[in-house]
């Protein structure tokens, strides 16, 4: 019997069950980005929205879903922005822009800033099923744009003082999309969550064509290779307080370090440990466009030393890469 509903503690295991899954029954369609195997009408729920994070080789992908979601945040369409983190973006820009950016959607769309409205919607009244955000519109398919929203609608519910998220997507790629989809979305339940106050609930990620692309068959047979990863640690809880003004000082940090500007380290006084760390693995990332093998490996260090061991995993594994790529002699 086809199974079309998975649960599962971390982001790790919904991808080796739902991998399996396609690689077990998924029928071969043709779409515009290349052949792959689909399965669809397809629910996956994450009971710990905080386990976001691949910890695998193949998949954990910390600085580009972090990259992506201060995209999202900072309510951006430009497509240099996010190419910095995801070069692919490149081939979706028009103009400059990417037109299914989610971010002018969240937080300026026609007029409407969402992410505001589902909060005060739930401040009002805390069982509201209206808190919803629209992010695919029907004049995404009027006219060929080169990036249609794959996602429909986020719909935040609140019930035993926790937030939950139901996301509906049209469309879903299992290796690319899928794991940036689950960090971003969760975070923005997080986000919410503290703004309200309340704690996080469980995470329902709905697709209705959940696929896997022939040109990344290999990769997924290595991420299942990898075997079972561990369930513990997650990433660490968002502070209580209303998350918005370190939010700010991200944002900020996160446009000095992506031009080449130095970065004020005064505006960091003040902010809690868990937003400075994102901010250091902003740092790190920017690291790895130095030149001198040397240098990156020295630098990549420092900024670690200053970081609280939650993302030790993933800053070990960045600066083995570096020494890994170290030229001899270097």
């Amino acid at each position: 019997m086809a199974k079309d509903s998975f649960s599962q503690a971390t982001l790790d295991d919904i991808l080796r069950d739902v991998i399996n899954e396609i690689f077990k029954r998924g029928e071969t369609i043709f779409p515009t980005k290349g052949e792959a195997r689909e399965i669809s009408g397809v629910l996956l729920e994450i009971t710990n929205p905080l386990a976001r994070l691949s910890r695998t080789e193949t998949r954990g992908r910390i600085f580009s879903a972090l990259g992506e979601l201060c995209w999202y945040l900072a309510g951006s369409r430009r497509v240099e922005f996010i190419a910095y983190y995801i070069k692919e973006y490149l081939k979706l820009a028009e103009d400059g822009e990417i037109h299914g950016a989610y971010g002018p959607r969240l937080f300026k769309w026609r007029g409407v800033n969402q992410i505001s409205n589902v909060i005060n919607i739930l401040r009002q009244k805390s069982n509201s099923r209206q808190a919803v955000i629209q992010l695919f519109d029907a004049h995404d398919v009027s006219e060929r744009h080169e990036d249609v929203p794959c996602t429909c609608t986020l719909q935040f519910m609140q019930r035993d003082r926790k937030v939950y998220l139901i996301v509906n997507m049209r469309s879903n790629d299992v290796h690319w999309g899928l794991p940036h989809d689950v960090f971003c979305f969760t975070m923005l339940q997080e986000i919410i969550a503290k703004s309200l106050k309340v704690e996080v609930g469980t995470y329902k990620h709905f697709v209705g064509s959940l696929h896997l692309y022939v040109k990344h068959t290999n990769a997924a047979k290595g991420f299942l290779k990898e075997g079972f990863q561990r369930t513990s640690p997650v990433m660490p809880p968002m502070p209580t307080d209303d998350p918005w003004p370190s939010i700010g000082r991200l944002l900020k940090a996160e446009s000095a370090i992506r031009n080449g500007e130095a970065l004020d380290e005064s505006q960091l006084e003040g902010v809690d440990a868990y937003w400075v760390d994102f901010v250091r693995l902003l740092q790190l990332y920017a690291i790895d466009k130095l030149k001198s093998a040397d240098t990156k490996v020295e630098a990549a260090i420092a900024v670690q030393e200053k970081m609280s061991p939650a993302y030790r995993h993933f800053t070990e594994r960045f600066v083995r890469r570096i020494e890994v790529r170290k030229p001899v002699g270097d």
